[in-house]
């Protein structure tokens, strides 16, 4: 099974990371990374096709954000403190929360719908997200690239000792989720 998903990453690679990015992406970014490290992907092609992917995914949110105003608030009730979060950041810092938006756990998809409920300027915002999405692609992977070698031991031996690896993420996994829970209580 493991070695069908390997060949599946191989083959339908960019494919794989364009969705991805749409969607959230930072673990696609890294194992795009990994995958250039050993060969297996082009960095440059990886950097397009992840930057393109992020673009796009954000411009979705966006425009759901935009045209969609009532759908959203009667179905993401429960997102309403992530809203009014993200609503405060733009007010408080402007532009830049759009160009960071991407590292801020949990809130990578809020932010674009909140910027779109607002009556923020689409150029504007579709130019900081593509500068955003070209830095975010390129950092991500180009790291993951440097240190393939170490990300690859990790993940040997998270495989062989996986009784360790297991509730290490669950502890870090739930600590950050813990964290930004807190932060969007305030």
């Amino acid at each position: 099974m493991e070695q069908l998903f390997i060949e599946w990453l191989r083959e339908y690679g960019y494919v794989i990371l364009f969705i991805w990015s749409i969607m959230e992406g930072e673990t696609g970014l890294v194992m795009a990374g990994v995958m250039c490290h050993t060969g297996d992907m082009n960095i440059f092609t990886a950097i397009t096709v992840a930057s393109l992917g992020g673009f796009i995914g954000d411009q979705i949110y966006f425009y759901t954000g935009r045209f969609n105003k009532k759908y959203i608030h009667k179905k993401l009730k429960t997102q309403r403190r992530k809203f009014a979060l993200a609503h405060l950041l733009l007010k408080k810092y402007g532009w830049p929360v759009i160009f960071i938006q991407r590292y801020l756990y949990g809130m990578r998809t809020v932010i674009p719908m909140a910027i779109g409920l607002t009556r923020y300027d689409a150029k504007k915002f579709a130019l900081i997200n593509f500068v955003s999405a070209i830095a975010w692609a390129s950092i991500t992977i180009i790291l993951a690239y440097i240190f393939g070698e170490e990300i690859l031991k990790i993940l040997h031996f998270a495989k062989e000792h996986w009784y360790f690896a297991l509730p290490f993420a669950i502890i870090i996994g739930g600590g950050i989720y813990y964290y930004f829970h807190k932060a969007t209580q305030k």
